[in-house]
């Protein structure tokens, strides 16, 4: 029996065949698994991407609110501003406070003597009232006018006042100091309500700091009327 022998040839060709297929079986494999890695590259890029739009869409997100509570705030501060001004111009204007007409002729006293008075000080009864300071407290014009007595001997109504003061209200009231320390006052001075004049003493007939205060008729000595009574009508208490 013959043996059947196959020709190189073909054997030379069929193996190159196969070897062909492999090949391409690998490169297949190849592009496939860089498809693979690819779409892996392109997943993570598309997260990290993601990630960024919604950390951007967060930060403005939370900018918009940021300013919208400013301007609620703005809002808010300029309307009680705006209630505020309409409450104060519905308010009504407080008259300005007047000034007193008169006032006390010193203050931090002591009543003493009082008008009309007896007692051997004096040659009849007390002609004024008494108000008992240090000396040297502050003595003001109990109303504005003109000084028409100022000085020694009473002003020129005597020794017993000591250094003395007379102003001249107008309208038949004058008032008198006596006893002073210190005149800071000269006849034909126009002064203020409330103005230094002078200053308390123990000058005259006096038993101690004090002042002597009247509130005459006339410029005089023997003119006196209740001072008291009189300035309690103008408003001053005691």
């Amino acid at each position: 029996m013959s043996q059947r022998v196959t020709p190189r040839s073909f054997l030379t060709s069929h193996l190159r065949t196969r070897a062909a297929v492999l090949a391409a079986g690998m490169g297949v494999t190849a592009v496939v698994g860089a498809g693979i890695a690819a779409a892996a590259d392109t997943k993570a890029v598309t997260g990290n991407t993601a990630k960024a739009v919604q950390a951007q869409a967060d930060a403005q997100a939370k900018a918009a609110e940021t300013k919208t509570a400013e301007v609620k705030k703005t809002a808010e501060v300029k309307k009680t501003a705006e209630v505020k001004k309409a409450a104060k111009a519905k308010k009504p204007a407080q008259p300005a406070k007047k000034k007193a007409s008169w006032v006390d002729p010193v203050e931090q006293y002591t009543i003493s003597a009082t008008y009309a008075q007896a007692g051997g000080m004096w040659q009849s009864a007390h002609s004024g009232q008494d108000f008992a300071v240090p000396n040297g407290t502050e003595v003001k014009a109990t109303h504005g006018g003109t000084v028409v007595k100022a000085g020694g001997n009473g002003a020129g109504d005597g020794p017993a006042y000591g250094n003395a003061v007379v102003i001249n209200h107008g309208n038949g009231a004058y008032s008198q100091y006596a006893h002073l320390s210190q005149v800071n006052v000269q006849p034909g001075q126009v002064v203020k309500t409330g103005q230094k004049i002078a200053l308390s003493g123990n000058t005259g007939n006096s038993s101690g700091p004090h002042l002597h205060f009247e509130i005459r008729t006339g410029a005089n000595y023997g003119s006196a009327i209740d001072p008291v009574k009189f300035l309690r009508g103008k408003g001053v208490q005691f």
